[in-house]
């Protein structure tokens, strides 16, 4: 019987003074000359950054910003794309007690002016000229008081890199000095703001504590399945990941810390378009990653099977490694006959798509959206076992996760070490643990909203527990759509569905007081080249291909197979494909891909005509 509540007991106790400080000073005094991170060198080659390295930069960082009047409880911002500066400036501020406030590197201006004034920034250290373009007259109109620039390049406006003058900055201030702004620091200090994506209205500052994060991180290593994805093996070797999330996201931000305590080594990627090349030459471990990213690998093999012979071959590979998969799932153990066909696909087919991912890849974990079923068992039966997770940044990033030894496809696992789920009367998924928030920065109506008195963080996810104590989620309060017939109807089971097809960039399940349930797609530009091609196709602009007879019947099929999974009164009825990928510039999407469903209806009204009528 499914049960209303479960909980995962912590393991970290923590000390008062304890902070996120002590992760930097234990690992150095522990270990200090082992490798912290690996960056791509001038020549693109990945080069060790040692432990004793990072904490010295920290140190300087930190001396530039003492210098410039940074103290304790003032907010930084840091706006730039994963890399090595973006964690000596973390701990940098954190070891002056300061507040870190993570900016995307794709914030407008106006998203960029209402994080500095909310958090009250008094210096941001932005990743190139053309950001710092963004944020300089805010130098004027807000309480910004200093603006530092990463890659200034030639441009004499912004001065020299921002680590370099930093260092240079704080030469006369005396080390003791940082060292005893590190030391007063107390584990229930406010750490960082985060703001969330802002799916509707202005983004809120999710206050974090130096405990939110410190505790999830101590929690996760000493946890049997987690630590054995991420801590060194039984021959010393340190587990290994790359980094391609950005440091923004509370996620990626929790993977660096993760990494720095359990002496995994992090290696930066600040983008996916050398993706490949990266895992390659960085040949990680394991992975934290977004569905996308497992979705667009599977997409990838599928084009670069080709036609004919070959591609016949890749799919029924794909289908041999999902069988044994299912049937691991289902029956504890595949049968020689399907351990034998994935054993000729492994060495047809899949152990080339390993070696794509670098070829060490053991564990991925998923999180920020729902991975669908076909993925998850295609990749562990390549060998790769995708952990799904789920959390927010409310909760410090993961709430619950699927673990080595019990991996149930299609739930979120259970609860993450320290913390509860709850289920409550009306299905919303309730949190409550080490890892939630504290209230939301100088909005205290919405932190009433969104935490009860007694500490549960209400989701706004819906959700159900079975026996074991895994969470499966069904979609979000706000986006049920009701149609004119009074139906409700949850759109994440269809679009989780669709959006594994290759053509699918994105997805919006539609239908509000209309008489049956539509979708807007969005086409996957990167992709499509490949399909058409393999679907012996000529080239086609967006305008011919979203018309186009062949794509229109892919799509269609693709619905009739999602619709499988929800009621008729419930299934898709009609489609239009839009004009456009969605896009973030635009208000459509935000920084970490959720849809703004009212900006896709407000700019799409002419694709809702197509489906709906005028």
């Amino acid at each position: 019987m499914p049960q209303p509540e479960a909980t995962t007991p912590a393991t970290a106790t923590l000390a008062p003074e304890q902070s996120l400080n002590s992760l930097l000073l234990d690992r150095l005094a522990a270990d200090g000359d082992a490798v912290f991170a690996e960056e791509k060198d001038a020549d693109g080659a990945f080069a060790p950054i040692t432990v004793r390295e990072l904490a010295a930069d920290v140190l300087a960082t930190a001396r530039g910003l003492a210098a410039l009047g940074i103290g304790a409880g003032d907010s930084v911002g840091i706006m730039a794309a994963t890399r090595s500066e973006w964690t000596v400036l973390d701990f940098a501020v954190l070891a002056l007690g300061g507040v870190v406030v993570p900016i995307y590197h794709t914030s407008s201006a106006d998203q960029l002016e209402w994080m500095v004034t909310d958090s009250a920034i008094r210096a941001l250290v932005v990743e190139t000229p053309v950001h710092a373009a963004l944020a300089r007259p805010l130098l004027a109109t807000t309480g910004l008081e200093h603006l530092l620039v990463i890659e200034p390049g030639d441009d004499p406006e912004y001065g020299p890199a921002a680590i370099a003058e930093l260092a240079r900055l704080g030469a006369e201030v005396p080390a003791a000095q940082v060292e005893a702004a590190r030391a007063a620091v107390r584990v229930d200090d406010l750490a960082t703001v985060c703001y969330t994506s802002g799916t509707t209205g202005r983004p809120k500052g999710v206050e974090l504590t130096h405990r939110n994060l410190l505790a999830h991180v101590v929690n996760g290593v000493a946890d049997p399945g987690l630590g054995h994805v991420v801590s060194p093996g039984d021959d010393g070797e340190a587990k290994r990941t790359l980094l391609f999330l950005p440091l923004s996201h509370s996620y990626g931000r929790f993977a660096q810390m993760l990494c720095l305590h359990s002496g995994s080594v992090l290696g930066y990627a600040p983008s996916t378009k050398t993706l490949v090349d990266d895992l390659q030459a960085f040949r990680p471990t394991w992975l934290i990653a977004v569905p996308r990213v497992f979705e667009t690998v599977y997409n990838s093999a599928d084009a670069k099977a080709g036609t004919g012979a070959k591609l016949r071959l890749f799919r029924w590979a794909a289908r041999a490694a999902e069988a044994w998969s299912v049937a691991l799932e289902r029956h504890g153990r595949p049968t020689p006959l399907q351990t034998w066909r994935r054993a000729v696909a492994d060495r047809l087919v899949l152990g080339r798509i390993r070696e794509v991912m670098g070829g060490r890849v053991e564990f991925a974990i998923s999180g920020g959206a729902a991975l669908s079923q076909r993925h998850a068992h295609f990749f562990r039966g390549l060998g790769v076992t995708v952990m799904e997770g789920y959390g927010a940044t409310e909760s410090t990033a993961p709430a619950t996760v699927n673990r080595p030894g019990l991996i149930k496809i299609g739930t979120v696992g259970a609860p993450y070490p320290g913390t509860s789920i709850r289920i409550a009367d009306d299905g919303e998924v309730l949190i409550k643990g080490s890892g939630v928030f504290r209230g939301y920065r100088n909005n205290p109506e919405a932190t009433a909203e969104t935490l009860t008195d007694d500490g549960w963080y209400r989701s706004g996810d819906l959700g159900e527990l079975d026996a074991d104590g895994y969470l499966r989620i069904s979609g979000r309060k706000k986006e049920i759509i009701v149609t004119a017939g009074g139906k409700n109807v949850q759109p994440a089971v269809l679009e989780g569905a669709l959006r594994s097809h290759p053509l699918i960039g994105e997805v919006m399940v539609v239908g509000e007081a209309k008489p049956f349930v539509g979708a807007l797609i969005a086409l996957d530009e990167a992709m499509l080249p490949s399909w058409l091609r393999n679907h012996g196709l000529p080239e086609l602009p967006l305008a011919e291909a979203r018309v186009h007879p062949a794509v229109l019947e892919s799509l269609q099929t693709a619905i009739d197979q999602a619709n499988l999974k929800v009621s008729r009164a419930e299934s898709i009825r009609a489609f239009a494909v839009v004009r456009r990928a969605f896009s973030e510039a635009e208000g459509e999407i935000s920084a970490s891909t959720k849809l703004i469903r009212g900006k896709v209806l407000d700019h799409f009204g002419d694709a809702m005509a197509e489906i709906y009528g005028a």
